[in-house]
């Protein structure tokens, strides 16, 4: 029994925890757990026969009984049950059309019906109105989202998840990424996957029984659209060899770029159909606007040299300056610069200037241990709501790498916030800004930074200007990436990790700014430690020298 495997009955098990009503912290922590045992390099059914299953970090006693079943017997009998109660098809199909869970299981056993395709029946049939609040209104309602399945949902989902949703039903069918989240976008609207396939039954057949997918939206000879037990619709096409880098070409770019580029010949790999249109082969994060001339050479995840951007437990991390060390380190880097809240931000424990001189004693301490890598002193010194910086001249002076983030009064007006941002900037020990637009994708809009004014006081400056990995950050984002990109001024490319599995994030900041056309020489993080540590601002693309020091 793989970890894989057991790793996916625990996440069908939080999936139906959260279908049945149970607390958000259950189903998260049955979550966490199966990320944890993925990510686990010993095999867990050897863990959990030698009763040591509860030494991984997040493992408790009821989560452990569930794997002993699961190992013991092959199965978790109260899944079975929730599959049977809680009916997931249906449930799956109520969230596309934007009714609850509990609702949408009242409503199925009022029509007799415990599949998607049997509700659809029942409502084509004009039955909807026979349940109790259901007027001719919703059922209009119901009737025109089902006549729109497939359409993207109102709110996209997060990159992160989106690529890990598609990532795990492309690597069980054999098949590519695409759609959405094979371009990196913020947000994912249309999911896809493309396999290659003489015979498209069994691929069709192995999909519908993906424990992800919860119910079959439509099914044609090399097409399926399935449902998500989220709602979230995932479109499988299972062309012919021959014919399977054209479809994922078309899979991946947006209908404007596709497009415009033309009728699309048959190949088998998109580097054929390229040739094919006479066209350079174009970077999936490109794909979208029409474009038909030479890219750049983007920016790759190896020429990444360090992270300028980590926490720790001193500030809200959960990992120590070692822990963070040793991790980057494994990852191949050369340095990482910590830079933990000062009190300014007051929803997590801030450093004042006496805890960065402590915090200095075990950086050093740790910098013994790991050397050559070096772990950078830092800090995300906050904006105050006076302009002025949430630390003294002389700590700030002795720091390796100083950042500037705002985090209270995102909502002020465009001239007040840019002229506070951009007084910050000119301080003589910043190197760079942080999630400049302080967005929350899904939640908070981005503020009113003017970036055209800040992106002139960066050239001045030689202050760098951050894409943030945060999954709900990714900011500046690709097409403000691009603007900075044009302008000449260096961008950081961060990760804003606050575990050693944050760290991780770096493959969507590195993503982010190829969206945002930027190359290796575009980012201040692709620099030996030696350049970083050379105390200056940092060169913009171009100029003959660092800007000079203000002071």
């Amino acid at each position: 029994m793989t970890n894989a495997y057991i790793a996916e009955r625990l996440e069908a098990f939080a999936n139906l925890l959260d279908l049945s009503g149970a607390g958000y912290y259950t189903s998260r922590a049955y979550r966490r757990a199966a990320e944890t045992i993925r990510e686990t390099q010993a095999p867990i059914a050897e863990l959990v026969a030698a009763g040591r299953i509860q030494e991984l970090r997040g493992i408790g006693p009821g989560i452990a009984s569930r794997l002993r079943e699961l190992v013991q017997t092959g199965r978790i009998a109260e899944l079975e049950e929730l599959e049977r109660e809680v009916q997931p098809e249906l449930v799956g199909l109520g969230r596309f059309l934007g009714i609850g869970p509990k609702r949408m299981v009242e409503i199925g056993r009022a029509l007799g019906v415990s599949t998607a395709d049997e509700f659809r029946e029942a409502a084509r049939a004009g039955r909807l109105t026979s349940v109790a609040g259901i007027g001719p209104q919703t059922e209009r309602r119901l009737l025109e989202r089902l006549e729109r399945e497939g359409r993207p949902q109102r709110k996209g989902m997060l990159l992160n998840r989106a690529r890990g949703l598609l990532e795990e039903i492309a690597g069980a069918l054999g098949g590519e990424v695409a759609g959405d989240p094979r371009r990196w976008a913020d947000t994912s609207f249309d999911f896809a996957v493309v396999c290659a396939a003489d015979d498209a039954e069994p691929v069709l057949d192995a999909f519908a029984r993906l424990p992800t997918i919860v119910s079959l939206l439509q099914r044609e000879p090399r097409r399926a659209l399935g449902v998500t037990v989220e709602g979230v619709p995932v479109e499988l096409v299972v062309a012919e060899p021959s014919h399977f880098g054209t479809e994922l070409l078309r899979a991946t770019g947006t209908h404007a770029y596709v497009d415009a580029l033309g009728e699309l010949p048959s190949a088998p790999d998109e580097a054929e159909v390229y040739e094919q249109l006479g066209v350079p082969w174009c970077p999936p994060e490109l794909r979208e606007q029409p474009f038909r001339g030479e890219p750049p050479e983007l920016l790759q995840r190896t020429n990444i040299r360090g992270d300028l951007h980590v926490h720790t437990t001193w500030s809200d991390g959960k990992a120590s300056v070692l822990e963070m060390a040793l991790a980057a380190r494994d990852l191949g880097y050369e340095y990482i610069a910590i830079c933990d809240h000062t009190p300014n931000v007051r929803v997590v424990p801030g450093l004042d200037a006496d805890d960065l001189r402590r915090q200095a004693e075990e950086i050093a301490e740790v910098n013994d241990e790991v050397a050559p890598f070096r772990v950078l002193r830092g800090t995300e010194v906050d904006i105050r709501r006076d302009g002025e910086l949430d630390l003294p001249d002389d700590v700030l002076e002795e720091l390796d790498w100083v950042q500037l983030s705002l985090h209270a009064g995102q909502r002020e007006p465009r001239d007040q916030l840019t002229r506070k941002v951009t007084e910050a900037m000119r301080h003589p020990a910043v190197r760079a800004l942080s999630h400049p637009k302080g967005r929350i994708i899904n939640h908070r809009p981005p503020n009113a930074l003017d970036l055209q004014r800040t992106f002139e006081v960066a050239l001045e400056t030689g202050v760098a200007i951050e894409t943030n990995g945060l999954p709900d950050r990714l900011d500046l984002s690709g097409p403000e990436i691009k603007l900075a990109v044009e302008a000449g001024v260096p961008v950081v490319v961060s990760t804003d990790a606050h575990s050693v599995r944050g760290l991780g994030n770096m493959r969507l900041a590195v993503h982010t700014a190829r969206r945002g056309w930027a190359t290796a020489a575009d980012v201040v993080n692709t620099r030996s430690l030696a350049e970083i540590l050379s105390g200056g601002r940092t060169r913009a693309r171009g100029s003959g020298a660092p800007s000079p020091r203000r002071g």
